[in-house]
């Protein structure tokens, strides 16, 4: 009889916190934020600060703007870090390899170059059979082409192009054709961001070096340089173009818009390489392209682009902002455009190439009658990727390998692993806040009010408070927040209810309520971009709300609760930062290192946040707890 008594008992305990539960989640799950407001106000955030092109009337200050631009991309973004400029100043080397049998009129010439000293990078060099003097000569770059250098449309340009008395080379990208691994795989770049090392260098070194290579030719003519590219190969395009004078002809495909226009043209927002870390705190793509002025540049874009970067919204604000240039050296016609109607989609095909030939011959071989810019049919000469494969030495160093590497010693003795060099390092922000209670409702005993809270002058963060209704005040304050989002801390908000607590359940930056609804990491990249940090954002949101805590329920400080490794180190760091208003920290699946997102071999399309700049560098999770003190349990 006793044991029925206590089966039934424990039953209809069961039964009551399954409602509680259930009632708590249904609480924690109602929306406090209108529909679309992460996603409006990051799209703000990031668009006003973007740098806007400035008004320069005479070509002495254009050439000191854009030599001072140019400097600084390169020494404040490209070659950021002491390891991104050891790989810049390591001796360049270049391995020849066989020739093979080309079509009528040309060879090609297999060889590989190291990028950085151990990476290496697989080209074939498109050869005229007829080399007098000096000759033009083209850097093939390629976009997200499974097919790499062997795509059949960027051999069919190097071979027209060879066939009109231009050496072409035809370079590999980084996890694409032979180098389609995944150690190279973009995402991975930003693990050397966070050992605080340009990720972006080893892209720009891909391009500079193939320069050196072509350049090495004892018949290439330094006047006559040019570049092209897809897509991706477009980006590549206008990064080299804009930032090394050495090119002299620059037709990026489809590859990159302003930063302003990505913010409102979701299909634009770019992967890593196309958006590192505080580029736009220096130059916008408008910039870029403006950088061209004095050379010769086709801007080519597809009407109904069906991948990025379509010519209605992409292309004229780059030419709003480069023509003024063009003007001041006295050179309005050396911009061009061409809008590809035919296919009109994302591609490189036979009316873009012939764009590309038509630019070639004005600018490389003015006055030549006998120049054609009809493509040359080619297409029985087009090969095989076995054909086209270029053997690298084994070990061939990738973004993973480069990053473990540079991890090792971090971080580094003697560093000041100070509060002030921490919140430098992540962008912290002491955020006002300003509550506004959207609502109240009650269930099963449980008291739930909904508050938006305003933090500083872009974001808006949902909170639900929940306390047990009743004549007992709360013996205390307690802030959760979950990788799941709050919607997934019933459980834990039973727990701490039923201990007398009131609870703060917070979806900060990017979690929960707050995600942003389309392209979510791409915007997570424009924010770092635009020279903040997502970690960042979410600890000096949750700072914020300890601190507002404090003031509305008149206690001295509160609690500050974390599930998950992302919001963990958030938390981590919002404690470290916030020594008054937050007592103590509980966490629960934290990162015990940052090693571990190396050693995990985690991607920031996955973690954004936990990819900040150079943290790695000055802190690890012991670091961050000892600043945080006996506070962090």
């Amino acid at each position: 009889m006793r044991s029925c008594l206590f089966a039934i008992l424990a039953s209809l305990t069961a039964l009551a916190r399954g409602a509680d539960a259930a009632a708590l989640t249904a609480l924690l799950s109602r929306p406090i934020l209108e529909p679309g407001t992460p996603l409006a106000e990051v799209q703000a955030f990031t668009e006003q600060r973007v740098p806007a092109m400035p008004a320069i009337t005479s070509l002495a200050e254009w050439q000191r703007f854009a030599e001072r631009t140019r400097r600084e991309v390169l020494e404040k973004i490209v070659f950021r870090g002491d390891l991104a400029r050891q790989w810049r100043d390591a001796p360049a080397r270049v391995e020849w390899l066989d020739t093979l049998p080309g079509g009528p009129g040309y060879s090609i010439r297999k060889l590989r170059y190291e990028a950085l000293p151990g990476l290496w990078i697989p080209a074939l060099l498109y050869l005229p059979d007829r080399v007098s003097g000096k000759i033009p000569v083209h850097l093939a770059v390629n976009g997200h082409d499974k097919d790499g250098k062997a795509a059949p449309y960027k051999q069919l340009r190097c071979i027209n192009l060879a066939k009109r008395g231009v050496a072409s080379l035809n370079v590999e990208w980084f996890a694409q054709g032979q180098l389609r691994t995944e150690g190279f795989v973009h995402y991975r770049m930003n693990q050397l961001d966070l050992c605080g090392v340009s990720g972006l260098a080893p892209f720009y070194l891909a391009m500079s070096r193939g320069l050196d290579a072509l350049l090495s030719l004892p018949y290439a003519d330094p006047a006559r340089v040019a570049v092209s590219g897809l897509s991706g190969g477009g980006w590549q395009t206008i990064i080299i173009s804009a930032l090394d004078p050495r090119v002299t002809l620059s037709n990026p495909v489809a590859g990159y818009s302003s930063y302003r226009t990505r913010a409102r043209f979701l299909s634009d927002l770019g992967d890593s390489e196309q958006t590192p870390n505080d580029l736009a705190t220096i130059a916008d793509y408008t910039h870029l392209t403006a950088l061209l002025a004095g050379r010769t540049a086709l801007l080519t874009y597809n009407a109904k682009d069906n991948c990025c970067f379509a010519s209605p919204h992409a292309l004229q604000p780059l030419l709003d902002a480069a023509e003024p240039a063009f003007r001041l050296h006295g050179q309005p016609q050396r911009l061009r455009s061409h809008v590809n109607f035919d296919p009109g989609t994302h591609n490189f095909e036979v009316d873009n190439r012939q764009a590309l030939y038509r630019i070639v011959g004005d600018t490389f071989f003015p006055g030549d009658a006998a120049f054609d810019a009809q493509e040359i049919p080619s297409q029985p000469e087009v090969k095989t990727a076995a054909q086209l494969e270029v053997p690298l030495p084994p070990g061939n160093l990738d973004f993973t390998q480069l990053a473990l590497a540079a991890a090792q010693n971090l971080p580094r003795k003697g560093t000041a692993a100070t509060r002030e060099h921490l919140a430098a390092v992540v962008k912290f922000a002491p955020l006002s806040a300003t509550a506004t209670r959207t609502g109240t409702e009650t269930r099963e005993g449980v008291q739930a009010t909904f508050w938006k809270l305003r933090l500083g002058e872009s974001w808006t963060v949902p909170v639900t408070e929940l306390t047990r209704s009743g004549p007992t005040a709360p013996s205390g304050t307690t802030l959760l927040v979950a990788d799941a989002g709050r919607k997934s801390l019933a459980a834990r908000s039973t727990e701490l209810l039923n201990a007398g607590q009131r609870v703060l359940a917070v979806d900060p930056f990017y979690f929960g309520e707050s995600k942003i609804s389309q392209r979510d990491f791409l915007f997570a990249l424009l924010v770092a971009a635009v020279g903040d940090r997502a970690l960042g954002l979410q600890s000096s949101q949750l700072a914020a709300a300890a601190r507002w805590a404090v003031t509305e329920f008149h206690s001295g400080s509160v609690a500050l609760e974390s599930t998950g490794p992302r919001l963990g180190l958030a938390a981590l760091v919002a404690t470290a930062l916030e020594p008054r208003a937050i007592a103590t920290l509980r966490q629960t699946d934290a990162l015990p290192s940052l090693h571990e997102i190396l050693r995990q071999n985690w991607t920031v399309d996955k973690y954004p946040e936990l990819f900040c700049f150079g943290l790695l560098e000055s802190f690890d999770v012991p670091q961050l707890r000892a600043l945080a003190g006996a506070r962090a349990r």
